[in-house]
């Protein structure tokens, strides 16, 4: 896909969203571990995310009635929405796991930049998969590194383990929107997403019960940020990206969803009350400057 397309403003408002929701999100998981293991409220808020998609596969299910299939095309269309769910859900238990555990020992602000790394991570891996991309996204992807490297690294380049961890956690999400970018045009984005879920929290609940010994009455205690995370974060979150990414060029969708990490660093600030510094805030500057940058339509060569 070529970005001299046009960019459907709906897609962009989606994907925005879905960077809003995950921004706040950053605060509910690290609240939340105040009272359950990070692979228990992975696990959890993944099928809590699972479950309260299944009303609107229902609902949009009837309204799809009068669409006619034939067996093969049937059979063919499950296949792919079952490949790609456990493909995401898969990318998505690794790539949430790893954030949830860094999340334990990094701030929030830091943890949403670091996880934002994926803006570098989309376009370069996208080469090897023909997407192209114009000057102007090359251009913001080095300002988003810049405003990354403001926040996140400290005095003579040290990155803690916390950091490292959430890093890796950016490298699986790059791989996770080009298998979102691969499949979202091909099958239902709501029951794509409902499976990804699924897939995600039985996996995460396997290691859970092993090491972790997770109990109803923790659970409840942290209820608040364990339904946001897993109805919020997840159930919405992760079926707006799905949405809003069909039809998009991968790096720009990345560049979009990065936004939740300023908006981590300010909820971070509002509701933590976690500082924020010059130096950071200038980071966040950077960040947005360079998400209206990616924005703007290539000049078309005649």
């Amino acid at each position: 896909m070529n970005t001299s397309q046009k960019i459907p403003l709906k897609n962009s408002l989606l994907l925005l969203l879905a960077a809003t929701v995950w921004g706040m999100g950053f605060v509910a998981q690290s609240v939340g571990m105040d009272y359950v293991g990070p692979l228990t409220f992975n696990g959890v808020r993944s099928i809590i995310g699972s479950i309260v998609l299944l009303p609107f596969i229902f609902i949009t299910g009837r309204q799809k009635e009068g669409t006619v299939l034939t067996p093969a095309e049937k059979a063919s269309n499950r296949r792919i929405l079952i490949t790609g769910g456990i493909c995401c859900g898969v990318i998505l238990c690794l790539a949430s796991n790893f954030q949830q555990f860094g999340i334990k020992y990094t701030t929030v602000g830091k943890a949403g930049f670091i996880t934002a790394c994926y803006i570098v991570l989309v376009p370069i891996l996208g080469l090897f998969l023909k997407k192209k991309c114009s000057p102007f996204i090359w251009i913001a992807v080095a300002m988003s590194v810049i405003g990354l490297y403001l926040l996140c690294i400290t005095d003579g380049f040290s990155i803690g383990t916390g950091d490292f961890l959430v890093l890796i956690c950016a490298i699986l999400f790059a791989v996770h929107i080009l298998v979102i970018d691969h499949f979202s045009p091909m099958t239902d984005g709501v029951k794509l997403s409902c499976i990804q879920f699924f897939v995600s929290g039985v996996i995460s609940l396997i290691p859970a019960f092993i090491f972790e010994h997770p109990s109803l009455s923790a659970i409840l205690t942290a209820w608040q940020s364990v339904l946001y995370a897993g109805a919020i974060s997840c159930g919405a979150g992760y079926t707006l990206q799905i949405l809003g990414q069909k039809n998009m060029n991968p790096t720009v969708a990345s560049l979009i969803l990065s936004l939740e990490s300023s908006i981590s660093v300010l909820a971070g600030w509002i509701i933590l009350g976690q500082k924020l510094s010059i130096k950071e805030g200038l980071g966040c500057v950077i960040m947005f400057a360079a998400i209206i940058l990616a924005q703007m339509p290539e000049r078309k060569t005649s």
